[in-house]
């Protein structure tokens, strides 16, 4: 093959490449997925992101017990959840971890987790990883932010230091909560994802 075919065939494969990773996931001003699909929360009862939605919006955050970068951020999310909860926005996070990988990702772990951390929103069980792999989440935590009108308005990490709290100089999703619960523009719409990769669970 020439030269000029061989570019030509690279340059086609990266276009497909490219776009088969346009077409998965959500992207920012599109639409929350997959609203009515009912999952076990921490209370026994099922629940869905359309049962949680406020006035506002709604912020979902993919999740887990064992992850480090979870436990550095959980005090934070904890806090962020229950105070924007009450003013306007739902909040619900899900784990799409599959318990036979880490025994600490098991639905009595996340109820006793819930109640250490004092979640006061929903913290739901993704059966089948299908939540995960609609959104495009490939971390935890990673948050996707919805606001009144059900539109992706941010989606990415927390802030800027998961060690250390004090140090934090940039409140990504602090900030777009912020913007949201007073009907504003999102200022940061995007940041990249850290944490521990999903495990999803096993697709028949």
């Amino acid at each position: 093959m020439s030269r000029m075919k061989s570019v030509a065939a690279l340059g086609l494969v990266l276009l497909v490449s490219a776009a088969s990773l346009a077409g998965e996931g959500i992207a920012i001003g599109e639409t929350a997925l997959k609203t009515d699909v009912k999952m076990k929360n921490i209370d026994g009862e099922m629940v869905s992101i359309a049962d949680v939605r406020g006035e506002k919006g709604v912020l979902v955050i993919f999740s887990c017990n064992q992850c480090p970068w979870v436990k550095g951020w959980e005090t934070r999310m904890a806090a962020l959840g229950n105070k924007y909860q009450e003013k306007g926005i739902g909040v619900i996070m899900i784990n799409s971890n599959d318990p036979a990988v880490s025994s600490e990702d098991s639905f009595e772990v996340m109820q006793k987790r819930a109640a250490q951390r004092g979640f006061e929103f929903a913290y739901v069980v993704d059966a089948d990883s299908s939540m995960a792999r609609a959104y495009g989440a490939k971390v935890t935590p990673e948050a996707f932010l919805f606001d009144a009108s059900g539109k992706l308005v941010y989606h990415g990490t927390i802030d800027d230091n998961m060690r250390d709290e004090s140090a934090v100089t940039k409140r990504y999703l602090r900030d777009a909560l912020k913007s949201v619960a007073m009907g504003q523009d999102v200022a940061v719409q995007e940041t990249k994802s850290l944490g521990c990769s999903i495990k999803f669970r096993k697709t028949e």
